[in-house]
């Protein structure tokens, strides 16, 4: 389970989402989630989802790579599924059991509601798979610079979500670890209904915690011994440029949401 958890790692590469800008990259990311809301119908979806899969192939990044991210979200899936199947009764019915009873409005808002989930998810992954926990901070930084002028901490809110991007990867290892040193002792994680199984977990829970404040006490002892004081007078190594790709990305995004909004017009579904 824990090595199906791929949100805050980085694939390094050369693609075409790799080299734009981190700024264009979140602003389109905010973006593509809204085109995601605004869908109204499976063809929509389905543009979302070949577009989705061109920029993954694009990139290098393995769709199997891709899909075990989804492993953690997939009971949040299937309940959505079964909620909306069960307590939605909009349409004609096609099942009756006494009082369960199972409508076409209901399967249709069923997939269509995991549907929408699954692709938000993606997208997301996307993001943090092709942007450095580095280039993330600075664009969040310069995205969030205007609210500098009502004293909004940017530079420390970007670093908070960049560290916690960072120790995500770290703090999954340092569990897979200890998992591994408990089984060897006899633990068992994997019998048992899912209460049992929660109890389990608690002896990770214990030294997992205490691992993350051990390393979170290390990372402010080393910045403190730096000379660390925040955003103010600080520069940086790359400095962010807008360049044509990113253009060219926004050019599709805009035209993908026209796309959408004339299907949901004619009520494509």
């Amino acid at each position: 389970m824990l090595n199906n958890i791929t949100i805050g790692q980085f694939f390094p590469g050369q693609s075409f989402l790799h080299r734009m800008d981190p700024r264009m990259k979140l602003i389109l990311t905010f973006a593509l989630i809204i085109v995601v809301f605004v869908s109204q119908g499976f063809v929509g979806f389905g543009l979302i989802l070949l577009f989705v899969l061109a920029i993954t192939l694009s990139s290098g990044i393995a769709l199997s790579y891709l899909m075990r991210g989804l492993k953690p979200i997939l009971f949040i899936v299937l309940l959505t599924f079964v909620l909306n199947v069960f307590f939605q009764t909009s349409g004609d019915v096609i099942f009756r059991l006494g009082f369960v009873r199972i409508t076409d409005g209901g399967l249709r808002m069923a997939f269509f509601l995991a549907a929408r989930l699954i692709l938000l998810v993606v997208c997301s992954q996307l993001l943090t798979l092709t942007t450095s926990p580095i280039a993330l901070t600075d664009g969040l930084e310069s995205l969030m610079r205007p609210l500098k002028k009502i004293h909004f901490p940017a530079h420390e809110i970007a670093m908070m979500m960049s560290i916690a991007l960072r120790f995500i990867p770290t703090l999954m290892d340092e569990a897979n670890k200890i998992m591994k040193a408990q089984m060897a002792r006899g633990a068992d994680f994997e019998s048992g209904n899912l209460i049992q199984r929660a109890k389990a977990m608690v002896p990770l829970l214990v030294p997992l915690f205490v691992g993350a404040f051990r390393r979170a006490e290390d990372l402010a002892l080393a910045m403190e011994a730096r000379c660390y004081h925040g955003g103010e007078g600080r520069t940086r190594m790359r400095q962010l440029k807008y360049g044509f790709r990113d253009a060219i990305a926004a050019g599709v995004i805009a035209a993908m949401l026209a796309v959408i909004l004339v299907l949901n017009h004619f009520q494509v579904v």
